[in-house]
């Protein structure tokens, strides 16, 4: 079993900015891809941002610029730095770990989710 607890969220004003993260601990052998997703209610989630085990990055289009995903490998960490938040921006966001657990299986983990409300 792999856990994911998410923490970081809360309420900010428009041009604010907020850090999530997100630890995944558990039956871990190895964390490969991680990402962040948002969910609104009645929308489908839309995946953020992801984070390779390698540190090669890419980003949902309406964040570039203004968010940015990291990871600390040794904590089993991901970040999710975002910066000038606007209104449309406010969501449930998710964390997700691809996970190769110490029976060498591969699972996706995803966390309960945090809310993020940026007020106009």
């Amino acid at each position: 079993q792999v856990q994911l607890v998410e923490s970081g969220g809360g309420f900010v004003q428009t041009g604010g900015s907020l850090r999530l993260s997100c630890a995944a601990s558990g039956s871990i052998f190895k964390i490969n891809d991680m990402g962040w997703a948002r969910q609104v209610p009645g929308k489908q989630r839309e995946l953020v941002a992801v984070i390779t085990d390698g540190g090669t990055t890419n980003y949902l289009d309406s964040v570039k610029g203004r968010f940015t995903i990291s990871r600390a490998n040794a904590k089993n960490t991901v970040y999710l730095q975002m910066n000038s938040l606007k209104p449309e921006d406010t969501a449930v966001y998710y964390c997700n770990a691809i996970v190769t657990t110490t029976t060498r299986s591969t699972q996706s983990s995803w966390g309960q989710g945090t809310q993020v409300t940026v007020s106009s």
